[in-house]
């Protein structure tokens, strides 16, 4: 049975994508040698690595910008804390959507003065806050385009002169956007990217260099931009499916064309949601992600009928985070449409059995 996988992280990726990487495990190159026996400094995966970078810049219409990229470790969890060590000087403002962007400020806070420009925590991170202000003079501003645990997505960001931080672990190449208005991306490659193990940092050079602090080695985005992302051992494999992805993605047309499909896959279901009297958004409709899509049943006794009828289908991975609960479908660029329709038909037959 075709399995539709609906998993927030790690996430569901190309067939042609699975089918390379899983050859390239055993012979790559042709050289009878594995991808993750090789030596990283091999001219193989040298060539490999650049290319990533290279095609991250290139998706985000980024090249020659003064921007790198880089693949380094640790997901975006390490990267709340490399955000704050190497840009927090003094003053930071951060907005507060939902579980990451919480975890990024406890993180900063450590560093330097924190200014929580707004929140929607009040409402369990059921919206964007929308009309808040950017104090002047602060080193920076961290926002989350993307929330995956309540199902929000920031669909305008501010105008403003002090230097923009955004976690886009689960939305990064997803949607077209201005991307020269960040100056410092990161996102988790497990998302819509690749597996789990690397994290892919956009970073505008000339903001690096400002603050007064010893920096260590490892925690030092200048110290990986000098060594091309190989200061320490790389995570092979995901690189590699991470390059795959964005080649996979440049072959279809690039974020114009998955983010017109994406659209399509988010307002099928999302009318569904709407329409369907057994099922109910959870987060504000302006605010309505196209990666994920939280919902509940309105009576909570066809849980195990509806979960029943999923597993049936061939639905996989759209369990509510433990800590909202309900439903989330997660449908990252790789999630066929198709597979979103599977799992309206299953809404709507459970309509059609319960009448």
């Amino acid at each position: 049975m075709k399995k539709h996988n609906f998993s927030a992280g790690p996430c569901i990726l190309p067939q042609e994508v699975l089918k390379k990487a899983s050859e390239a495990i055993i012979n790559f190159n042709n050289d009878e040698l594995s991808l993750i026996e090789i030596s990283h400094r091999s001219p193989s995966f040298v060539s490999v690595i650049e290319k990533a970078r290279a095609l991250s810049l290139e998706l985000l219409g980024l090249e020659n910008k003064g921007y790198k990229a880089l693949f380094l470790q640790g997901g975006a969890s390490l990267e709340f804390l490399m955000v704050a060590y190497n840009l927090l000087n003094k003053k930071a403002a951060y907005l507060n959507t939902g579980t990451w962007s919480d975890k990024a400020i406890n993180e900063a806070k450590h560093f330097g003065e924190l200014v929580e420009v707004a929140s929607s925590k009040d409402k369990k991170y059921t919206y964007i806050p929308k009309d808040f202000r950017i104090p002047e003079g602060v080193d920076y501003f961290h926002c989350t385009s993307n929330n995956t645990v309540s199902g929000t997505q920031i669909k305008e960001f501010p105008e403003t002169d002090v230097p923009i931080v955004c976690d886009m672990s689960s939305d990064i190449f997803s949607r077209q956007l201005d991307f020269e208005k960040f100056d410092l991306i990161y996102a988790g490659a497990q998302k819509n990217m690749g597996p789990a193990g690397t994290t892919l940092v956009i970073i505008k050079e000339n903001i690096l260099g400002k603050v007064e602090r010893h920096i260590p080695s490892m925690l030092d985005y200048q110290v990986h931009i000098d060594k091309d992302s190989m200061f320490n051992t790389p995570s092979v494999f995901a690189v590699y499916v991470s390059m795959l992805t964005l080649e996979w993605l440049k072959d279809l047309g690039g974020i114009s064309f998955i983010e017109e499909v994406n659209n399509k896959k988010a307002a099928l279901l999302y009318e569904e949601i709407d329409r369907n009297p057994l099922f109910e958004g959870i987060v504000a409709k302006e605010d309505r992600s196209t990666m994920n899509a939280t919902f509940v049943l309105t009576d909570d006794r066809l849980t195990s009928t509806f979960n029943t009828m999923c597993e049936a289908a061939g639905i996989s991975g759209i369990n509510g985070h433990r800590s909202v609960g309900g439903y989330r479908a997660s449908m990252y660029n790789a999630l066929p449409l198709f597979s979103v329709q599977v799992l309206v038909d299953v809404m709507q037959e459970l309509e059609r059995t319960q009448s």
